[in-house]
């Protein structure tokens, strides 16, 4: 049974829930049989979080990146994880 994890961690404060549930929404779409779940996890304590892991890895920080992350980038990011052989199609120039 497949279980690659995806966890996106949003400030609630930034009101990043909508960005967030977007990018869980777009892994869902693309990786609908190499992923168990993508969950959205709201963050209170610490301003300005958003981060993406996939499998307890870091896929992005918007601190140590200095932004969020492109769809593109992102689907990049995760296939190279959990399906490296996967075609992204337009995803992939």
């Amino acid at each position: 049974m497949n279980q690659n994890q995806v966890i996106i961690e949003y400030c609630t404060g930034c009101r990043w829930l909508l960005r967030s549930a977007w990018a869980a929404q777009e892994l869902l779409t693309t990786f609908q049989d190499e992923l168990f779940e993508v969950c959205l996890r709201p963050q209170t304590e610490r301003s300005g979080h958003f981060q993406i892991n996939c499998n307890d890895q870091l896929i992005w920080c918007r601190k140590q990146e200095q932004g969020f992350p492109e769809i593109k980038i992102l689907k990049q990011k995760i296939r190279d994880l959990v399906s490296p052989e996967k075609e992204l199609g337009h995803s992939e120039g």
